[in-house]
């Protein structure tokens, strides 16, 4: 073991590590200079390098591969605000493992003495299990800025009951994150059911989530459990939920604040049990003030709002979702596909109005032309975004009317706001500064 300074002796880190190797989570002792004092056994095992010494090495240097501290590297340090503030602080970031790269999700408390000072710390790390760094032929991939915003904001709702809201553009994945909150959640044994919201009349709707009774109506020939039922004890995610009907908004609320339903046709009431999980690309906050939202589902709904970034927004993660798509969409008999620089500058490039819905269609069809394993521009057939020219002028100033109006009334945080809006908390503050709101 390195030299320790004074203010923290070698009997309380062994101490400490002989309480912290009860825990299954990797753990390590570091002091104040970045230097890892001790690990516990679950951090040996996952972690540490046979032949790669870790103690007396800067934590940065081990997990990141950095000269300097985090945020000297342009990234958030633990450190430095537990530093600060002597209080715990949380982070997302992405670690060199013995596996590779990965998302690790970094908990560091400060080890305060007997005159409030700082002395050391203890970091947690939690690999997360069901997003990835490297291409993947399933599940979440990326390691952008904003992808890993959105993840870090994922890690930390899951293991609760609260509803979560996803927010994003169509095609941004928010079926993969809403699977993903199920997978880290204490729910994750039990079943994740999507009921796809957009198209069903009110009655279909109703017959789709609380099932039915024989003979409810016709073609009705035996019970049918609904949507609800076969959620129970899992994660129902409610998929384009700006296009429940409203005459069906009532009794989803009823359902989220009271736990209960009746199915179609019958007159007892039965029990659900579920966490819910709902997602849209329209703007709630809007349809609420233009009557097309009730007020208290969107309240009820919007506990945890995660805005989803387009992928204009991530494109240093394109290569890596190119790589995965074409893993996911299965190799042609006797060829590996690959993309060449060129196609690739140009799938950097594009704005993606589609996301990664349409990604993946420009690369299945570009794989059926790449005939020698290379798929090149010419093979893309990328399209221009869809526009309106004759009508954007107006719709330019419907917009900063009513972004005028949700902002002055809405009731909640900024952070709130700019998540039904659908935007960063950036862009929301340029926009309430342009209309003299901020």
């Amino acid at each position: 073991m390195p030299p320790l300074p004074d203010v923290l002796q070698a009997f309380q880190v062994q101490a400490l590590i002989s309480y912290l190797d009860h825990e299954p989570t990797p753990m390590i002792v570091m002091n104040t200079e970045y230097e890892i004092l001790a690990a516990n056994s679950a951090y040996q095992r996952q972690f540490a390098v046979a032949g790669k010494p870790y103690l007396g090495h800067k934590c940065y240097a081990m997990s990141h591969h950095y000269q300097v501290p985090c945020d000297q590297a342009g990234e958030h340090c633990p450190l430095q605000s537990a530093l600060a503030s002597k209080g715990p602080d949380r982070v997302l970031h992405v670690h060199h493992t013995p596996r590779g790269p990965e998302h690790v999700d970094v908990e560091l408390r400060p080890i305060i003495d007997a005159s409030q000072q700082v002395v050391g710390f203890v970091e947690r790390l939690q690999t997360v299990r069901h997003a990835s760094v490297q291409a993947s032929r399933q599940g979440l991939v990326g390691q952008s800025g904003a992808f890993n915003r959105a993840l870090g904001e994922l890690q930390r709702v899951a293991a609760s009951e609260l509803p979560v809201l996803l927010l994003g553009e169509s095609g941004s994945g928010k079926e993969l994150f809403a699977r993903a909150v199920h997978e880290a959640s204490p729910r994750a044994r039990g079943p994740f059911v999507v009921v796809d919201c957009s198209g069903l009349t009110d009655s279909l709707f109703e017959s789709e989530l609380f099932g039915y009774e024989k003979g409810a109506f016709t073609g009705a020939h035996a019970r049918k459990a609904g949507l609800v039922e076969t959620a129970q004890g899992g994660t129902l995610f409610l998929d384009e939920i700006g296009d429940v009907p409203l005459g069906m908004q009532v009794k989803l609320l009823r359902l989220i604040e009271s736990g209960t339903y009746r199915r179609v046709g019958a007159v007892d009431t039965q029990q659900a049990e579920f966490r819910l999980v709902a997602a849209t690309h329209k703007p709630l906050s809007q349809m609420v003030l233009e009557g097309g939202f009730r007020q208290d589902l969107y309240y009820r709904i919007s506990a945890f709002p995660i805005h989803l970034p387009a992928l204009r927004e991530r494109r240093d993660d394109i290569p890596l979702l190119v790589e995965s798509l074409l893993q996911r969409g299965g190799a042609l008999p006797g060829k590996r596909l690959r993309t060449s620089p060129e196609a690739m500058a140009q799938l950097i490039r594009h704005d993606w109005p589609g996301n990664i819905r349409e990604l993946r269609n420009v690369l299945e069809r570009a794989r059926l032309f790449a005939d020698d394993g290379v798929i090149r521009p010419e093979h893309l057939a990328l399209q221009p975004a869809i526009s309106l020219p004759s009508a954007a002028p107006a719709r330019a100033k419907t917009a900063a009317t009513d972004f005028t109006q949700i902002a002055r009334h809405f009731q909640g945080s900024r952070k709130e706001l700019a998540a039904s809006l659908g935007m960063s908390e950036r862009t929301l503050y340029r926009r309430l500064k342009a209309a003299g709101l901020a």
